[in-house]
């Protein structure tokens, strides 16, 4: 057999030859993982986004912000002080703005509305500064409730007492303040041991131009605190458990 008959022999039976056998699939290089692929990218931005939102939401939820409550029944008028108010965390929301808040300093203020104890106290119940002053009042002791105290509003009564040195003794009883907030009181006797006092004083509140006519109306008589139901002053009079009223005896036969 010569060399073209081999050559010939070898070129048929080759690859592609009529007869052969198919060709194997071409191997290919594995790629080692891209860290920086975009797809991974993403899906660690979006679980981070996920998780910042729900603690946004859940520190929202939880957020309180500190506002003044009042600490006891207030009546319309009281002039502010420190301890009138306590500091409250609350959950306010939207409406905070609304209401006072702790870090300012409401004392000397005068509040336009009643405000019960533990009530949170509203910027809108505040009033700006008027002509009001605190007229002190001398009452007898057995003249005024036990219970009387600042923040509640009062009624007072004149009435004539030849023993607080009145002149007119005919019995007349006259309403000289209706109303009037509570200030102050001072001078009556504290503890078991304490002796009782003739006198107390009674501060209230009311306007500059009124303080000519309560005076007038007083004309040396002695004076009765009623005090009403209530802060805001709507409920029936409590009236003290004595009230001496002197009246004058007819003429005998």
């Amino acid at each position: 057999m010569t060399g073209s008959a081999l050559l010939d022999g070898r070129t048929a039976g080759g690859p592609g030859a009529p007869g052969a056998p198919p060709a194997g699939p071409v191997p290919r290089r594995v790629r080692p993982p891209r860290w920086l692929d975009l797809r991974l990218v993403l899906g660690v931005l979006l679980v981070l986004g996920s998780v910042l939102v729900g603690a946004r939401v859940v520190t929202a939820a939880g957020a309180t912000v500190p506002v003044w409550s009042a600490a006891t029944d207030l009546a319309a008028g009281s002039v502010l002080r420190a301890d009138d108010l306590v500091a409250v965390q609350v959950r306010l929301d939207d409406v905070a703005a609304g209401y006072l808040a702790a870090s300012t300093d409401p004392a000397g203020q005068v509040l336009g509305r009643a405000v019960l104890a533990g009530e949170l106290v509203p910027r809108a119940a505040l009033e700006p500064a008027s002509e009001q002053v605190q007229l002190a009042l001398p009452v007898q002791a057995g003249y005024a409730p036990p219970g009387l105290a600042r923040g509640q509003r009062v009624d007072v009564y004149a009435v004539a007492d030849p023993a607080a040195g009145a002149t007119d003794t005919s019995g007349e009883v006259s309403l000289v303040l209706a109303g009037a907030p509570v200030q102050a009181v001072s001078g009556r006797g504290e503890g078991v041991l304490s002796a009782a006092t003739t006198t107390i004083q009674v501060v209230v509140g009311l306007d500059a131009d009124d303080v000519p006519g309560v005076l007038s109306a007083v004309g040396g008589r002695a004076l009765v605190v009623v005090v009403r139901d209530g802060a805001a002053g709507g409920g029936p009079a409590t009236v003290p458990t004595t009230v001496p009223v002197p009246t004058t005896a007819g003429p005998t036969g």
